[in-house]
């Protein structure tokens, strides 16, 4: 096997070859969703059949669907096969921002996500020579079996640790050998204390590589937990809608995501213009491919909230596309605060107030304001045995950060809202801060 690639004819892949299987793509999905009752329909009230789409952008001639048709449809007339013989598992979303929403897959799809996944590993320097330890829950999230199969599919000795237990996880990477880990980002942070706590230096065990994903995550804080564990920790990018984890992913030049386009089809959109972004200007990350789902399970309402009158899905996370055609996470939409009509996207000044020697982990979420809309709140965790206070914080961001942008509102908390899976439920910050307003006798204004 080639030493770069996983599949090399598809990763070194021509633009223009790449663009051809694209289209094959394209053409092969658009057969398979007439099988379904609406898209039959919608497809023969349109003239749309493969015949008549002759490039990648002819996408754009499939017709919008829209909440009404969703209704109309419901529960299963969507669903392009049979799904008491083709549906094999069912996993939904950790409900980061909200509800989950469950996702059917076939054989097919746990087949090619399997293989996307090793793909992704393989990039960054993992081979079947490795010790590939999970710490990510298993169940309905995706993320703890979309790693397994993909670690296992590598040929890796896998290790199924799961979520929680930091001296378990501690003892597995001491016994076994591992060498690669893969960690929701700020249980990594957790994990690097409890070795501290154990008087035991990570740096000393075999691991080198590090992957981490699944919440939103500055390259600050990605550099802290390289240095607190002595790894190379390396993004990911994915969405259980477009089957999990394995859609993008760095490689070792650590210089944005790479995303799989013999799979998906990607567009970095103006959330308000519905517009294409230029090359370097920050929009909302939309795909569409071979791996996209066709609607949530018995959910219409939600499944027209993501896709569009392209059918592309949008993801609510906000990119940026480089020269190089790179891509970088830079945010969410539904965490952007609104003030006085100003944009302002938490990530930015997490980053920044992660500079702020004492600050072991920092979110960033709008409390409303009777005056603004929205004010910015900062939830800071400190590291032991620092103290704070909040006029700190401030006088740190002075002439540093616009001025709009500095926190209204400092509180120093032991511990983020968690879904079970160990995400950070970022939705709930905004209750807690008006939680915190009133018991500390805070005035909203």
């Amino acid at each position: 096997m080639n030493d770069k690639y996983w599949e090399e004819e598809i990763e070194i892949m021509p633009r223009e070859e790449l663009r051809k299987l694209q289209l094959q793509r394209l053409k092969k999905t658009i057969n398979i969703a007439s099988n379904s009752p609406y898209y039959k329909k919608v497809f023969q009230e349109h003239g749309i059949t493969a015949d008549v789409i002759h490039s990648v952008e002819d996408i754009r001639k499939i017709p919008f669907t829209t909440k009404a048709d969703m209704r109309a449809c419901y529960p299963f007339g969507l669903v392009s096969g049979n799904m008491r013989e083709d549906g094999v598992r069912i996993h939904s979303s950790s409900g980061t921002t909200g509800t989950p929403t469950v996702i059917v897959h076939s054989q097919h799809d746990l087949d090619s996500w399997a293989n996307l996944i090793a793909r992704c590993l393989y990039m960054v320097g993992i081979r079947k020579t490795d010790v590939f330890q999970n710490s990510s829950g298993y169940g309905m999230f995706t993320g703890g079996l979309g790693f397994q199969y993909g670690a296992e599919r590598l040929g890796c000795l896998t290790v199924p640790a799961a979520a929680g237990n930091s001296k378990r996880q501690i003892k597995f990477i001491n016994d076994f050998k591992t060498t690669a880990l893969h960690a929701i980002p700020s249980y990594a942070i957790r994990l690097a204390e409890v070795f501290q706590e154990e008087g035991l230096d990570p740096k000393g065990t075999t691991l080198k590589t590090l992957v981490i994903g699944a919440e939103p995550h500055t390259d600050e804080q990605r550099r802290k937990i390289e240095k607190m564990l002595g790894v190379k920790a390396y993004n990911s990018f994915g969405m259980t809608e477009m089957n999990g984890p394995g859609v993008a992913f760095e490689c070792q030049e650590q210089n944005g995501m790479h995303f799989w386009e013999d799979c998906y089809l990607v567009e970095i959109i103006d959330p308000e213009t519905g517009e294409e972004c230029p090359i370097g200007v920050q929009g909302e990350m939309c795909n569409r491919g071979y791996n996209t789902m066709k609607g949530y399970y018995k959910n219409p309402e939600a499944t027209a909230e993501v896709l569009d009158k392209n059918n592309f899905l949008h993801s609510g996370d906000l990119g940026i596309k480089d020269e190089d055609g790179n891509y970088r996470i830079t945010g969410r939409i539904k965490d952007m605060i609104i003030r006085g009509g100003e944009n302002i996207y938490p990530r930015e000044i997490e980053e920044f107030l992660y500079k702020l020697e004492g600050v072991k982990d920092v979110q960033v979420a709008g409390i409303p304001s009777k005056k603004y809309g929205e004010a910015v709140g900062a939830f800071i965790i400190l590291h032991e045995g620092v103290k704070m206070h909040e006029s700190d914080v401030r006088e740190f961001c002075k002439n540093k950060i616009s001025r709009y942008k500095i926190p209204k509102y400092v509180f120093f908390i032991d511990e983020f809202p968690m879904t079970g899976s160990g995400k950070i439920q970022k939705f709930k910050l905004k209750d807690l801060g008006l939680q915190l307003c009133k018991e500390q006798g805070i005035e909203i204004i």
